[in-house]
């Protein structure tokens, strides 16, 4: 068999249903084999689009999300998408091509060192320079991209080994090996910690949103009684309408979440990573952090756990949950006092009102809290709304309240604007019953307009919102709160109505604030790819983020 084919039977091996990617010249053989294969080839217009549409199957699924470009500036083109995937934790292989490496008649014409570009950007990086090494590099690059912590991957297949004959080569085992336990000696001491706290508090973040980690979690939470908050990458780990859900750090301080955080004396951190912006800075004399995670902390400044539980954070949240002695209603463990949530009830009951305040405003253009509104009460419980990156996403992570986990879709990491129509390709991709909304900004949404004929060519349901505000919203606030003159970040839009038909699907504008809960219902029951242009005005921001925080007070 050719070489390329062995590639794709190694692929198959590894569970791979889809290859998103753009092929070129030096991919057509190892193009041949995904012809004559079970995995599905989803061609994108944009190599960053593939690199996203992968990095997102990888994290919904936690298998390893497949992409492939040709050399040169098809291989510079996945450079965002390697540092969205690595970032923010998403299994993700980039196959690239190249010219021949044992006999090239091009001299250096489109040659970059791809290996060595990608080195900083992923967990593994390799040339495949002899055919019969193929089974043991990709089984390699796919158990590295799915272990903790995962991440981004890429294998250069030069286009004369592709071309090789080798003869009959075993793939290698494929298993799923058990993470190790958390040492019980390090369990019990981190539940001593917490019986002896006076205000524990547990906070959420993406590594819990991964694996199997909920059911332990929601065991831990409703033996104790503790309430908890997430990161924007923790979302809907545990249903947000529970009762001791006290919000999402949409910032990292001065927010109303914050009221009960700078209260703890102990904050119980549940699959935090450092490479996601902050939810809170920790002090040299504030509360202690105990560190439960897959793998040990990168201390810095601001994060340095006092304690650290290590292992498979389900089973040590059940390890916990077997030895916890609650300190609530009065009654506590010998020597400890017992926890009163009072004060933290007040903060929930006080935050809770202030984010229900202009849900149904129907001022027009559309304020940010009546658009999350509108989203949330159209979307089903396992619906998915993925989010490009810009002023609207502090909104959606702080009003949005998630039902389950990865139904909201962000990025918290990397934070790169482009991301979010292809990432709703992905997510409908991965789950074709389900419904997905994507909300980008005019400015994101233009970064990888050319893959909405991909969806289109794809025949999804699909309802993509395009927040108008002609500019870089999230900037121009920065921009003013700085206080510099607005300058450099305003541009013209096309006639996004105009621009969905001529791609052969749906467009759509909102006219008056109660159009567009209307409009995404009626988009849905349609069918096919719609987009929904919503004029939006981002004036709450000032009053929200700015004004009201710092003239809040915690003394409720």
């Amino acid at each position: 068999m050719k070489a390329s084919d062995l590639f794709v039977k190694a692929l198959e091996h590894e569970g791979v249903e889809y290859v998103f990617g753009v092929p070129g010249e030096e991919n057509l053989d190892l193009l041949e084999s995904l012809r004559t294969s079970s995995i599905k080839l989803i061609v994108t217009r944009h190599e960053q689009a593939a690199g996203f549409m992968a990095a997102t199957y990888g994290r919904l699924t936690g298998k390893v999300g497949v992409c492939m470009s040709t050399l040169g500036p098809g291989a510079t083109n996945f450079v965002t998408a390697a540092a969205y995937a690595q970032l923010g934790a998403m299994p993700m292989l980039m196959i690239t091509g190249q010219k021949p490496i044992k006999a090239s008649k091009q001299g250096h014409f489109q040659i970059v060192n791809v290996v060595e570009m990608f080195r900083p950007l992923t967990k593994f990086t390799k040339q495949v320079v002899s055919a019969g090494t193929i089974p043991a590099l990709v089984h390699e690059a796919c158990r590295t991209a799915t272990e903790e912590r995962p991440g981004a991957v890429h294998i250069e297949l030069p286009e004369d080994i592709a071309h090789e004959t080798v003869g009959d080569i075993q793939l290698l085992p494929n298993y799923k090996p058990r993470r190790p336990a958390a040492e019980e000696q390090a369990v019990e001491t981190a539940v001593r910690m917490i019986e002896d706290a006076a205000n524990p508090l547990i906070l959420i973040g993406a590594g819990a949103n991964r694996k199997l980690v909920s059911n332990s979690l929601l065991k831990f939470i409703e033996k104790t009684g503790i309430p908890f908050f997430n990161t924007q990458m923790g979302k809907g780990v545990i249903d947000e309408r529970h009762p001791l859900y006290m919000g999402t750090t949409a910032l990292s301080a001065n927010d109303y979440v914050h009221c009960a955080i700078d209260r703890a004396d102990l904050i119980i951190n549940v699959g935090h990573d450092v490479v996601e912006k902050p939810p809170f800075f920790m002090k040299p004399n504030g509360a202690k952090v105990i560190h439960i995670n897959f793998s040990r902390p990168r201390v810095d400044e601001i994060y340095f756990p006092q304690w650290e539980v290590i292992g498979d954070i389900g089973n040590s949240l059940w390890q916990m949950t077997e030895k916890i002695r609650p300190c609530l209603h009065g009654v506590a463990p010998e020597g400890a006092k017992p926890w009163d949530f009072s004060y933290d009830k007040k903060i929930q009951e006080h935050a809770a009102k202030q984010i229900q305040e202009k849900s149904s405003d129907d001022h027009f253009p559309l304020l940010p809290q009546r658009i999350v509104s509108a989203v949330r009460s159209v979307m089903p419980e396992d619906g998915i709304v993925t989010l490009d990156n810009g002023m609207y996403k502090l909104w959606f992570a702080r009003n949005y309240k998630a039902y389950e986990r990865n139904t909201l879709l962000l990025d918290n990491a990397l934070a790169t604007m482009g991301a979010g129509l292809p990432s709703a390709i992905g997510a409908k991709l991965v789950y074709p019953h389900k419904k997905v909304v994507a909300v980008c900004g005019d400015g994101g949404f233009m970064m990888n307009v050319a893959d909405f004929e991909t969806a289109v060519r794809l025949r999804l349901d699909l309802v993509v919102l395009v927040l108008n505000d002609s500019g870089y919203g999230m900037i121009q606030w920065k921009q003013r709160s700085s206080g510099f003159a607005d300058f450099g970040l305003t541009f013209g839009n096309p006639d996004f109505v105009a621009l969905a038909k001529s791609f052969g699907a749906s467009g759509h504008r909102v006219e008056k604030a109660q159009d567009l809960d209307r409009l995404i219902e009626e988009s849905f029951a349609s069918g096919g790819v719609h987009l929904i242009e919503v004029p939006i005005d981002y004036s709450e921001n000032q009053r929200v983020f700015e004004k009201e925080l710092k003239e809040k007070t915690c003394l409720l």
